[in-house]
């Protein structure tokens, strides 16, 4: 036992010091939703409303795609301690992800009954591609996660105590609460686990009755805002233009997800998702997921196929969505994926008891041989490959420059890569009591987003030459059209120019 909280303080160590390092400046800057979601958090405990003056909302309408609470309400907390910060924002996602690591070895050890596979799907999930970048910035989905995983884990424990019963289903409501893609993935879960524990039920209908029916009331009570969202307010209107067409499109979107490509070759094309030419697992879990799923296959115990069974409902929330494969939208993947590969490396050390110490010290090499190689592209190239996905301009519009805006009566931003005005908030931390005052709206596109024209004295457009009047500072795109010459430049972190600084 000594060794295996040994084991897990280790990798816990090797996670939070991965995850920690440098968290503030790689990713280079905070991305838009990153930047919404800590504004909102500084308004909410600031004023107590979101930016567009909500109590308390469940639902927040930032740019129009409606966030959801949990993780802009832990995101506040963190503001209490760092202030409007990088750190502030993605802090969160550090200790969600870690949750969710310690979560994936309890849940494979429930499953299998076995401390090696569990160790080994907790060091998986820890040094895991895909998991790397969403625990590192700040991602609504690993709070999601990390509370579908304890829902999870709390109904496997359901035959010892029916308060485990009441427990989970709070704790998946706070799951799909903090992420979208967990309101077709817990349905779906908690059909299967009807399924599993049919036979229980049947036989135990008085012992559950009572906990089933207050269970069913709070999922309704929770469902409603969720129901008032989609149908009469505009939230379905996203949703609507991103969804797939066909059939076939989503048979195709699926499928996607298992491909070698996007596993262990390119991995997801998003850069804010995944590296530039790596896969969402290292290749060496090939071998460990193909003897895992051999190991699950061969046995005859029911709980065993859970991880399988799981596995294969994941991908359904990005294959509705037309951008396949989707590591983000398909997170919940990976700890099943982790499992199996723990359950094959236990499975493939059984078969070797002489060489069973060698062989697992191995496997645990070679992991941290491709993570070391995994972090070294991530803080040396991925920084300067990555920082136009990243609105890295944005940034050292409103942090480098931010000193000059007391001497002009108008600062002007180009709209080329979406939302400028809140880097504004974000990097200025503008009092939202005024900002709430201010903002003057655009009109929701046909994806239902929206933006901000124009608050004091910051104007956001496509910008042109009528707007170079007076005293003017103007940060230009190539698409902008405006005559003059460029006092200076801003530059992506590969050297490539984001905006031209103009100053009248």
């Amino acid at each position: 036992m000594k060794k295996i909280y040994l084991a897990l303080a280790a990798i816990a160590a090797i996670f939070l010091l991965s995850r920690l390092v440098k968290i503030s400046s790689v990713p280079p800057s905070v991305y838009w939703d990153e930047a919404s979601i800590g504004y909102n958090a500084y308004s909410v405990l600031k004023t107590g409303k979101d930016e567009w003056g909500e109590f308390l909302p469940l639902h927040f309408r930032a740019f129009g795609e409606f966030k959801l609470p949990v993780y802009i309400y832990s995101v506040a907390l963190m503001e209490v301690f760092f202030g409007l910060s990088e750190i502030a924002v993605r802090l969160p996602a550090v200790m969600f992800s870690l949750g969710a690591v310690f979560l994936t070895f309890l849940l494979a050890r429930r499953i299998f009954k076995n401390d090696l596979a569990a160790i080994i799907s907790a060091l998986s999930m820890a040094l895991s591609p895909w998991l790397f970048i969403f625990s590192r910035t700040g991602y609504e989905a690993t709070a999601g996660l990390a509370f579908f995983l304890l829902g999870l884990y709390l109904f496997l424990l359901e035959g010892k105590k029916t308060v485990f019963f009441l427990a989970g289903t709070l704790v998946w409501i706070a799951s799909i609460y903090s992420y979208n893609a967990f309101r077709i993935v817990i349905p779906l879960t908690a059909l299967l686990l009807i399924i599993y524990f049919f036979r229980e039920i049947r036989l135990n209908v008085g012992k559950y009755i009572k906990v089933i029916l207050v269970s069913l009331f709070i999922l309704g009570v929770s469902a409603f805002p969720i129901a008032r969202l989609y149908t009469k307010d505009v939230g379905a209107a996203r949703f609507n233009t991103v969804s797939v067409r066909s059939p076939s499109e989503f048979i195709s979107n699926y499928l996607s997800h298992y491909s070698f490509r996007f596993l262990f070759s390119r991995g997801d094309a998003n850069l804010r998702s995944q590296m530039p030419g790596v896969g969402q697992l290292y290749f060496i879990e090939l071998p460990f997921l193909l003897a895992g799923t051999i190991f699950i296959l061969k046995s005859r115990k029911k709980l065993f196929f859970l991880p399988l069974a799981l596995l294969l409902l994941a991908p359904i929330p990005a294959a509705i969505t037309r951008e396949s494969p989707h590591a983000l939208r398909a997170i919940t993947m990976l700890p099943f994926l982790a499992m199996i590969s723990g359950a094959g490396v236990a499975f493939i050390s059984s078969m070797l008891p002489k060489y069973k110490n060698i062989a697992v010290g191995t496997v645990v090499i070679a992991y941290l041989a491709f993570f070391e190689t995994y972090i070294q592209g991530f803080f040396n190239l991925y920084p300067i490959q990555s920082s136009s996905d990243w609105q890295y301009g944005y940034k050292i519009v409103f942090t480098q420059h931010q000193e000059e805006f007391s001497n002009y009566d108008k600062v002007i931003v180009s709209e080329k890569y979406a939302q400028p005005y809140i880097f504004a908030l974000f990097y200025l931390k503008y009092d939202p009591l005024r900002f709430q005052k201010e903002a003057v709206r655009t009109t929701p596109d046909r994806w239902g987003f929206s933006s901000v024209e124009k608050f004091d004295k910051y104007v956001f457009k496509k910008i042109t030459s009528q707007d170079y009047v007076g005293k003017t500072l103007v940060f230009a795109s190539d698409e902008d059209a405006i005559k003059g010459t460029a006092s200076s430049g801003i530059k992506f972190l590969n050297g490539t120019e984001a905006l031209k600084v103009y100053k009248q």
